[in-house]
C-alpha cells in the first residue's frame, strides 16, 4: 500500500476497475451578483420625505397655529378636567358595553328561538340609530316617561321616581354610550366564539366539564385572541365618540375645548390642543391593546416576538457590548467565561 505524493486530487476507485468522475463544476460559480436596483422606489421615498419636510416646517412657522397660546392651554386645570370626564364616559360606557354586549352575543347563540330575535332585534335597531340621535333621545327621557317604577306587571306601581331625578346628564350619556357600544360588542363577541373551534366543546362535553366552565376556561381565553384586535378599535372609536355628547352639554374634551375657543377666539390653537389629547389617549390605548393581545396568544405563540420594551435594552446592552470590547464567554455562550 502506497502513499501519492502528486499534488492533483486523487480518484477513488469504483467498482469495475474505474474511477470516479471528477465532480463537475458549479456553472453559477464565475457570475457576478448584483443587486436588484430600484429607482422608483428611491424616488418615491425622496418624494415622501419631502412632503413630511414640507408639513413639518409648515406646523413650525406658520404663525397661524400660535403654538403660546396651544402650549399655555394643553395641560390648564379646565383642559385636564374634561379629559378625566372624557376618561370616565370611555370606561363606564366600555365595561357596561362590553357587558351587555357579551350577554347579547351568547342570547344570539342560544338554541332558544325567543332569545336570539330579541337579541338580532336588538343589534338591529341600536346598529341602524346614529349614536347623536340616540343620546338626544335619552336626554329627553322625562318628556316621555315623567315617572319611573317598579311594581306588578300591568298591575300598580309600587315605587316610582322622577325620571330627571333618577337620569341626570351624565347618566343619559352613560345609557345611550353603554347602549349603542352593547349592540356592535355583541357582534364583535359572537364572531370571536364562532372562531373557536367547536370539536374541543365536544370533547369537553365528553370529559363532563359544565357548560359554565367550557365558556370561562376553553372557549373565552381563545375567543380572545379574535376579540381584542376589533374590541381594540371599537373602544378606541369610542373615545373619540364622546365628543358627540357635547350636545348634552357635558363638560368632556370637546365641549371645553368649544367653551375656550368661543370666548378667546383662537380657534386653531385650541383644537390643536383637543387633538394633542386624542392622539395621546388613543396611543394609550393602543399600548394597552399590544399588551393584551400579546398575553392572549401565549398558548398559541409560544415565542412572541420581543416588545418594543425588550427591543430596546437588547440595542442598549449589544451599544454597551460593542464600546466595552469583546467579552469573554464560557462554553454555554453566556458572559463570564475564562478569555
Amino acid at each position: 500500500m502506497g502513499f501519492t505524493t502528486d499534488s492533483a486530487p486523487t480518484r477513488a476507485a469504483v467498482p469495475g476497475g474505474g474511477q470516479e468522475a471528477p465532480p463537475a463544476a458549479d456553472p453559477l460559480a464565475g457570475l457576478t451578483v448584483v443587486p436588484a436596483r430600484h429607482p422608483w422606489r428611491w424616488a418615491a421615498v425622496v418624494a415622501v420625505l419631502v412632503l413630511c419636510a414640507q408639513f413639518a416646517h409648515g406646523l413650525l412657522t406658520n404663525p397661524v397655529w400660535e403654538w403660546e397660546v396651544f402650549l399655555s392651554y394643553v395641560l390648564s386645570e379646565t383642559i385636564v378636567e374634561a379629559v378625566g370626564v372624557t376618561l370616565q364616559l370611555v370606561a363606564f360606557a366600555t365595561v357596561l358595553g362590553f357587558l351587555m354586549g357579551a350577554l347579547l352575543a351568547f342570547m344570539r347563540l342560544s338554541r332558544s328561538p325567543v332569545l336570539r330575535t330579541v337579541a338580532w332585534t336588538y343589534v338591529w335597531i341600536f346598529r341602524s340609530i346614529p349614536m347623536i340621535v340616540q343620546l338626544v333621545f335619552w336626554f329627553n327621557l322625562g318628556a316621555l316617561y315623567r315617572e319611573l317604577g317598579v311594581g306588578v306587571p300591568f298591575g300598580p306601581v309600587l315605587w316610582s321616581v322622577d325620571s330627571n331625578a333618577l337620569i341626570g346628564t351624565m347618566g343619559a350619556a352613560l345609557i345611550g354610550l353603554s347602549l349603542h357600544q352593547a349592540a356592535y360588542a355583541a357582534e364583535i363577541v359572537r364572531g370571536g366564539v364562532l372562531a373557536v373551534d367547536g370539536g374541543q366543546l365536544e370533547a369537553a362535553a365528553a370529559l363532563g366539564i359544565p357548560r359554565a366552565r367550557q365558556v370561562r376556561r376553553i372557549v373565552l381565553p381563545q375567543a380572545m385572541r379574535a376579540i381584542l384586535p376589533t374590541a381594540g378599535n371599537e373602544v378606541v372609536g369610542l373615545l373619540k365618540g364622546t365628543s358627540v355628547v357635547y350636545v348634552m352639554a357635558i363638560g368632556e374634551l370637546f365641549y371645553q375645548v368649544q367653551v375656550v375657543y368661543g370666548r378667546n377666539g383662537r380657534v386653531i390653537p385650541m383644537l390643536m390642543v383637543a387633538t394633542a389629547w386624542y392622539v395621546f389617549l388613543t396611543s394609550l390605548l393602543s399600548i394597552a391593546q399590544y399588551y393584551l393581545e400579546r398575553r392572549f396568544a401565549r398558548g398559541a405563540d409560544r415565542t412572541p416576538p420581543p416588545t418594543p420594551l425588550q427591543r430596546a435594552r437588547r440595542l442598549v446592552r449589544t451599544l454597551r457590548a460593542a464600546g466595552a470590547g469583546p467579552v469573554a464567554r464560557d462554553s454555554h455562550g453566556r458572559p463570564g467565561g475564562t478569555p
